[in-house]
């Protein structure tokens, strides 16, 4: 399995020459090439080389506020992206993964299938799969070869804007050193009415709510698609569960977010975009004075 904090070099070619049309993804020492196809653009994608190799797909979109992914493999990625095109309205999108000279075979597809259904769902995303995948039966050092296949994928479509499989879930099962684990401020959000408290840590330049935060039981704001979605997620993966006694959600484990405008918005259940929220549990000063300070000095030193 590769080292998640290794550095990795991704190049991406906009064939187009715009981010809103054909997309390829590859980085330096992996195998596997990644295309990115708006559903308008299937026809130009479908006569590309790597159109008639082996490999695995998503299909994205949306209906209603709801997040719809779809995902398969096939001997021919044309022939079966055809067949879901006549057959599926849903989608906008589609990402095809394969691998250079057409290195994956059928059970290497199937494996790869099984594995990201299994992902999704263990993340609480909704998937359009009629039937849980199989698998294929490799040997113990294929299988390994597949995983390490598998973990360079989960890095290269979140910067392709596909976040359905990135576990921001904080591994509590790997020992962290005491000064790392420990280490960075620690913010508080408040709602005393509610009887909501939430705590969050600044840790590796990542924004981490704490277990045990409380949060909003539903998303309770104006129409975002996204921050509603995010909360069913975290709400069907084990994330937030009910917290007796009081009419809110707890986390269940520390776990990431983007910002601390997000992270506010989906504890409080409502759009606030206000880092001011989060206050420094040691001096009471904001989240927005705090980051002030910081990229003050950070400019005093350079100059």
């Amino acid at each position: 399995m590769s080292d998640p904090g290794r550095g990795r070099s991704l190049e991406l070619y906009f064939v187009d020459g715009t981010p809103d049309g054909l997309v390829t993804a590859e980085m330096f020492n992996w195998t596997g090439h990644v295309l990115m196809v708006p559903r308008v653009r299937l026809e130009a994608a479908l006569r590309r080389p790597e159109a008639g190799y082996t490999g695995v797909y998503l299909l994205m979109g949306e209906d209603e506020g709801r997040a719809r992914l779809y995902i398969g493999e096939t001997e021919r990625l044309s022939g079966r992206l055809k067949q879901h095109a006549a057959e599926k309205d849903w989608w906008d999108r589609a990402v095809l993964v394969t691998a250079r000279a057409d290195a994956l075979n059928k059970a290497h597809a199937r494996y790869l299938e099984a594995r990201l259904c299994e992902i999704a769902r263990s993340l609480g995303r909704d998937l359009e799969n009629g039937n849980t995948p199989g698998g294929a039966g490799l040997s113990e050092a294929q299988g390994a070869n597949m995983e390490g296949f598998l973990d360079e994928i989960r890095v290269v479509l979140p910067a392709l804007g596909v976040d359905a499989f990135r576990d921001r879930r904080v591994n509590v099962s790997k020992p962290q050193p005491a000064d790392k684990a420990s280490s960075g401020p620690v913010f508080r959000l408040e709602r005393p009415k509610a009887g909501l408290v939430a705590r969050a840590r600044v840790s590796d330049n990542a924004f981490v709510v704490l277990k045990g935060s409380h949060a909003a039981t539903s998303w309770e704001g104006p129409s975002n698609p996204s921050l509603a979605r995010d909360h069913a997620d975290l709400c069907n993966a084990g994330i937030l569960l009910p917290d007796l006694g009081t009419p809110l959600l707890v986390f269940q484990q520390d776990y990431t977010f983007s910002s601390p405008s997000r992270a506010a918005d989906l504890i409080v259940g409502r759009t606030s975009g206000r880092v001011l929220d989060w206050k420094l549990e040691t001096t009471g000063q904001t989240y927005k004075e705090w980051e002030a300070a910081r990229l003050e000095a950070a400019t005093e030193v350079a100059a």
